[in-house]
């Protein structure tokens, strides 16, 4: 089986340019170099991001050189694919530090080592652009009425679409051909929402340099009901440990529908799909062992198997501590638990029953036995935020309680 139809086996192709081409391209004996963009506009890669990565993954083992293209320039425009409104500016600086997080998260998923990938910034090639030479050079190979119909900016005409935001899907296609030009890139890959942008570099690099280039999309990871996934009531699931910790990662998968476990496993692993047609078959309350599979092999992708067999234990434990039929041990803090929005450590493990008196919580911290969501509290002046919770507060392997806010007692 060849990446292409691994890929297509694993639910994760979309559209295609031209997909007997792509496929003849990526049978081949030649190395493909392609690239995917990530687009800055937060301090951690998420969820969709993550499959974005997989694919990039998968490309790479089968022996094609991945390119990470991060979007310093495309940045401060802001993508306004599916937005109803126009994205927050960053600042230079804001997007270079994210551009710095970005880096050293994807080298903890790709091998980036000399000659096995490469990363690269729109900014080097954008920012210094002469604009009136761009327009024509570039701008004239664009049609207003085509871009106008494209999905990515569907949702934006009826509130209003700013010039600003409309050279977004040119510069992307600028990057594309700048990528061909320079490092011999000939397919662009993304998420089924950038169909539009993509289409767009593979017509630019034919039109103004003659180059035949392919353009593929793969599924965005959606429930059954066609919702995208990687919300919680939190926010976002990142994959920076300090933004979504281990834990809350692990059970985030644990806890997905009976109906997504499959496809999730097929997307975002990479188990056998011989292995993955196994649990296919369980039903019923069986379906467990399969979401519990699922959370352990994400979570290991992501923190590493350390952290995934202390997340997987940790949820066994809580699980085993509820009781046969019973539910998670859960305290409900009022207004007047917190201090200036916070509450300290010492006092959540005595309000949660954790500890039975002052003197006991500080000595349990000072053990190091205590957590918060799975991020050790690292002294007593720790101290828990109140929009952070609900929060899962743990002392040892098996003293667990939710610390929640009473919504009675909210302003």
């Amino acid at each position: 089986m060849n990446v292409f139809q691994e890929l297509k086996a694993r639910n994760l192709l979309a559209q295609c340019t031209d997909f007997e081409k792509v496929e003849a391209l990526l049978a081949g004996d030649k190395p493909v170099r392609f690239y995917i963009g990530f687009d800055p506009t937060a301090d951690s890669l998420h969820i969709g991001h993550f499959v974005q990565s997989m694919v990039m993954s998968h490309m790479q083992k089968a022996g094609h050189f991945p390119v990470a293209l991060f979007g310093g320039a495309t940045a401060m425009i802001g993508d306004p694919t599916g937005k109803t409104d126009m994205r927050q500016m960053l600042t230079r600086e804001e997007i270079d530090a994210n551009i710095a997080c970005f880096r050293e998260q994807m080298s903890a998923l790709l091998d980036f080592s000399e000659g096995k990938a490469l990363m690269v910034n729109n900014a080097d090639w954008t920012l210094e652009l002469n604009y009136l030479e761009f327009l024509r050079d570039i701008g004239v190979h664009f049609s207003v009425n085509r871009m106008l119909a494209a999905e990515c900016y569907k949702a934006r005409l009826e509130r209003g679409l700013s010039f600003f935001e409309m050279n977004y899907m040119i510069l992307q296609s600028y990057d594309f051909l700048h990528l061909n030009r320079n490092h011999d890139v000939v397919l662009q890959m993304g998420g089924d929402d950038q169909w539009s942008n993509i289409i767009g570099g593979v017509e630019l690099c034919r039109r103004r340099d003659g180059k035949e280039v392919y353009g593929l999309t793969f599924n965005l990871l959606l429930t059954a009901e066609g919702l995208k996934m990687g919300k919680t009531e939190k926010g976002a699931v990142w994959l920076d440990p300090a933004k979504t910790s281990p834990y809350d990662f692990y059970q985030y998968w644990r806890n997905v529908a009976d109906g997504d476990v499959v496809n999730c496993m097929k997307m975002l692993t990479f188990m056998p799909l011989e292995e993955i047609a196994e649990y296919e078959k369980l039903a019923g309350s069986a379906v467990n062992a399969a979401k519990e599979k699922l959370a352990y092999e994400v979570t290991k992708l992501i923190h590493g198997q350390e952290e995934a067999e202390k997340a997987q234990s940790a949820a066994k434990s809580l699980f085993s501590g509820a009781g046969e039929g019973g539910s998670i041990p859960s305290v409900a803090l009022s207004d007047e638990d917190f201090t200036d929005g916070t509450i300290d450590i010492v006092s959540a493990l005595v309000l949660a029953n954790l500890a039975k008196s002052r003197g006991e919580a500080r000595r349990l911290v000072d053990q190091g036995g205590v957590f918060v969501d799975d991020i050790k509290a690292d002294g007593i002046a720790y101290a828990i935020g109140k929009e952070a919770l609900p929060v899962m507060l743990r002392k040892g392997k098996k003293g667990f309680c939710q610390l929640t806010i009473n919504n009675n007692n909210e302003q």
